[in-house]
């Protein structure tokens, strides 16, 4: 994975650009979204390279946010995928988090937040990545151990 994150927004909102363009320079990531607009775009990109982050709009001209999002989950699972509506809904935050959503924010977008959404993605990500064979080994060993023990008792 690249040092430098890489974003694509799936969104077809001038003023969604706007705030995102405010916020990537923020994380020092200034010119690193690959892809704008609606979400056949996002797809075809994500197949050529690696995205660290997708901000999806939920409301799409040509596909569905959450279309878009199982779309990407399935062929793209090590991506983050945060949602951004307009129409929040109970219903669509639960449909969009089932579905594997890693962040669900509501516009109009405060950048603040926005950005501390994205850093926690970015953050977590890292977290994945470091997790290597040799930790795996001993979490499982810990895991076995204390399966062990309990059994015993």
């Amino acid at each position: 994975m690249n040092n430098l994150p890489n974003f694509i927004d799936a969104s077809f909102e001038e003023l969604f650009y706007s705030a995102v363009d405010k916020a990537m320079p923020l994380l020092g990531e200034s010119g690193r979204q690959a892809a704008r607009g609606t979400g056949r775009r996002p797809i075809q990109k994500a197949n050529e390279k690696f995205y660290n982050i997708a901000l999806i709009d939920i409301r799409l001209p040509d596909i569905s946010g959450v279309e878009l999002l199982a779309k990407i989950k399935e062929t793209k699972p090590k991506m983050r995928k945060m949602i951004i509506t307009g129409y929040p809904t109970l219903q669509n935050a639960v449909e969009t988090l089932n579905k594997g959503a890693d962040a669900y924010i509501i516009k109009p977008l405060d950048i603040e937040k926005t950005l501390a959404a994205i850093e926690e993605q970015l953050k977590k990500q890292r977290e994945e990545q470091e997790m290597t064979e040799e930790q795996l080994v001993k979490y499982i060993e810990t895991r076995a151990k204390q399966i062990e023990e309990t059994e015993r008792q």
